[in-house]
C-alpha cells in the first residue's frame, strides 16, 4: 500500500488511466475484428467501410499510448491490404 501522499496519488491516477485504457483498447480491438469479419463475409464494400471507421480508432489509440505507433500503423497496413486485395463486388 502507498504510504506517501504522492505515492497515493499516483495510485487513483493509475486506477484512472487503466480503465480508460481498457475501454480504448476494447474500442481498437472490437473495430479490427469488425473489418476482419467483413473480410471473411467477402463483402469489399463493407470491409472498406468498416476499415475507414476503423483507421481513425487504430490511430487515436496509438496517439493515447494504448499500442505503439508502428504497431497502429502495421496493422492499418495490413487490413488495407487485405481488403485492397479482394475481388470487386
Amino acid at each position: 500500500m502507498a504510504n506517501t501522499k504522492s505515492a497515493k496519488k499516483a495510485a487513483r491516477q493509475t486506477v484512472r488511466r487503466t480503465a480508460a485504457n481498457k475501454t480504448r483498447r476494447t474500442r481498437l480491438r472490437s473495430s479490427v475484428r469488425k473489418v476482419e469479419e467483413a473480410i471473411v463475409s467477402g463483402n469489399k464494400e463493407a470491409a472498406a467501410a468498416a476499415l475507414r471507421d476503423a483507421e481513425p480508432v487504430i490511430a487515436r489509440s496509438a496517439q493515447k499510448g494504448v499500442v505503439h505507433r508502428k504497431s497502429a500503423s502495421r496493422k492499418m497496413s495490413r487490413l488495407a491490404k487485405r481488403v485492397g486485395a479482394m475481388g470487386t463486388p
